[in-house]
């Protein structure tokens, strides 16, 4: 299996590849050479994201493809993984969507900073989405049973937030953070959306494009058995 390249391997690839030194990069992005030279010698696990944006720039990279693999580069990348070898963290967001009575709920005990690991080659192909605006929560309550059921863990697309085509999405209705699917409702004035619980115990109600703030697309669940 090949090995995972890391944000070190790439900036310094993509660097030698453009003819850069470290120093020439740092001083062409405006940051301090430190902030290029902890990266490359492995002491700046999370460096700063407006920062690392500005050397993607000068790389010709877009910035998720240094910290992640995935994304554009300019002309001819430095080495192509294996994307069937290469996988990514997602981060595991702390509320939970309920799917009952809609109460935000926090995960008391939770280790901080927990991933999930996904292949990037189904992120970018199949999800057509950035590793960055993915989020991993866990569901709870009854009201989206059989498709979903308590304890279930989803994959949430912060970037798609529009009803249009329907689906199920993670949602604040003014009540809690609910996870429920959705329909726009045609010629609606002001525009609104059907909330529906796929439990037909639990009314489906409307709400206008005003009332609710959706959180994302639910793209993805797994369930213990």
């Amino acid at each position: 299996m090949t090995e995972q390249h890391t944000l070190a391997d790439r900036l310094r690839a993509r660097a030698q590849q453009l003819g850069l030194t470290p120093a020439h990069v740092a001083e062409m992005a405006g940051v301090h050479r430190s902030f290029v030279y902890d990266i490359l010698r492995g002491r700046s696990a999370r460096p700063g994201l407006d920062r690392l944006a500005e050397v993607a720039r000068v790389l010709k990279v877009d910035r998720d493809w240094l910290i992640h693999g995935i994304g554009e580069v300019e002309g001819t990348p430095p080495f192509v993984d294996n994307p069937d070898d290469a996988f990514v963290a997602i981060a595991h967001a702390t509320p939970r969507p309920s799917m009952g009575g809609g109460a935000v709920v926090t995960e008391d005990g939770d280790t901080p900073g927990r991933v999930y690991h996904f292949r990037q080659s189904w992120i970018r192909h199949k999800l057509k989405a950035s590793p960055s605006q993915l989020r991993i929560m866990h569901v709870e309550g009854d009201s989206m049973a059989p498709t979903l059921l308590s304890g279930d863990a989803v994959l949430v697309d912060m970037t798609r937030r529009a009803p249009n085509p329907p689906g199920i999405f993670v949602l604040d209705d003014g009540m809690g953070l609910v996870a429920k699917r959705l329909e726009h409702i045609p010629n609606s004035d002001p525009p609104a959306v059907r909330v529906i619980s796929d439990n037909k115990h639990y009314p489906e109600y409307e709400r206008t494009a005003d009332e609710i703030h959706i959180v994302g697309r639910i793209r993805w669940f797994a369930r213990e058995i």
